[in-house]
């Protein structure tokens, strides 16, 4: 059974930055892509980033492109997103995921979803 554990999230000013992480644990696939999605409130959850498993190709929403970066560490199954230039848009819960397919022009993924971590921006 795989578990996502999602931590660093917090209440920041616009323009200061965070760096989530995530500890994923249980049965996975090596070969398993792993990224960040995102939901404001009211809103639907969003694809954020994703990351190969070798972690050479990344993708990346266009509204957090040159802001936001993924990066993972296989040894410890660990992902990152570290977000600079944080805007009140990027309010919302961070939930990062496994397995990831490409869904159009962007990704999704079955789950298994972790508890999130809380992303506040303040202006």
């Amino acid at each position: 059974q795989v578990q996502l554990v999602e931590s660093g999230g917090g209440l920041v000013q616009a323009g200061d930055s965070l760096r989530l992480s995530c500890t994923v644990s249980g049965r996975t696939s090596t070969s398993s892509r792993m990224g960040w999605f995102r939901q404001a409130p009211g809103r639907e959850r969003e694809f954020v980033a994703a990351i190969r498993p070798s972690g050479g190709f990344r993708n990346y929403v266009d509204s957090v492109k040159g802001r936001f970066t993924i990066s993972r560490d296989s040894a410890t199954n660990t992902v990152y997103l570290q977000m600079n230039s944080l805007k009140t848009e990027d309010t919302g819960i961070y939930y990062c995921a496994v397995d990831l397919k490409p869904s159009g022009s962007s990704w999704s993924s079955a789950g298994p979803w972790g508890q999130g971590t809380q992303v506040t921006v303040s202006s």
